[in-house]
């Protein structure tokens, strides 16, 4: 048997947006870096899948690749525009009636899988266009959990959620196809 060396890159090195991250700068720079290494390693742990995006990683899990997806938009959405930004807009997955539908009712059907990395997109590019302008890291907004946060918080938070999440991607991509990698 062939052993898979898992700290390798997941696209090799000369592909990977990651492999030339920034190591040094101020507080700003670093968080942003961080973020973005996290945002670029869920594109890369779903890339080359469209259809296989809704493959749950096991019963009963929820878990799915596009289901991160359509939950991170949420928080992306939740955080910078509604928090920090003040904007009165809706989640576009999670509901009243079911605020796990980012999993659930995520179904790899004809445009889904498009729609869900395009509003994605969008998020991210609000977020880094907000946090780009912003005054200053202490720059505060209003959560309906937490009471006053910061942005800063609010980076460190989107680091740690996507950490988190990237961990699962890792094991929902390695269940769909075997790959393996950072």
């Amino acid at each position: 048997m062939t052993s898979r060396r898992r700290a390798a890159f997941f696209t090799g090195e000369a592909e990977d947006p990651r492999y030339g991250a920034v190591t040094t700068g101020d507080e700003r720079t670093m968080l942003v870096s961080f973020l973005r290494a996290h945002r670029e390693t869920l594109e890369i742990k779903c890339r080359g899948l469209e259809a296989e995006l809704d493959r749950r990683s096991a019963a009963p899990s929820a878990l799915s690749l596009l289901g991160l997806v359509r939950h991170l938009t949420d928080v992306e959405r939740r955080w910078f525009r509604r928090d920090l930004a003040g904007q009165d807009v809706p989640l576009l997955y999670a509901t009243a009636d079911n605020a796990d539908e980012d999993f659930d009712g995520a179904v790899a059907e004809p445009g889904a899988v498009a729609a869900a990395w395009e509003a994605w997109r969008a998020e991210v590019e609000f977020a880094e266009k907000f946090v780009e302008e912003a005054a200053s890291l202490d720059v505060e907004g209003q959560n309906s959990w937490l009471g006053t946060v910061s942005l800063r918080w609010v980076l460190l938070h989107m680091i740690e959620e996507y950490a988190r999440h990237n961990g699962h991607a890792d094991l929902l991509r390695e269940r769909i196809d075997g790959a393996v990698g950072l």
